[in-house]
């Protein structure tokens, strides 16, 4: 499992950090840490899991992956 801190472009508010930590919680094979305007600290297997996933379910949240 690699752990990965993820910064996070457009988050201002706790209605950002539940909204990313909702979306990246749906994706299989990731544990979502910690969010918080800005960022997000999550473990995930590399074998399963690309920086390409992380970012799109970022942007499905409504933000941007800035990493």
């Amino acid at each position: 499992m690699k752990t990965q801190e993820l910064k996070i472009e457009g988050m201002s508010c706790h209605h950002c950090v539940m909204a990313v930590r909702k979306e990246l919680g749906k994706l299989e094979n990731v544990k979502v840490e910690n969010v918080q305007i800005g960022s997000a600290k999550v473990q995930y297997d590399e074998s399963k899991v690309d920086e390409k996933k992380l970012a799109a379910a970022i942007e499905e949240a409504g933000y941007k992956l800035v990493n």
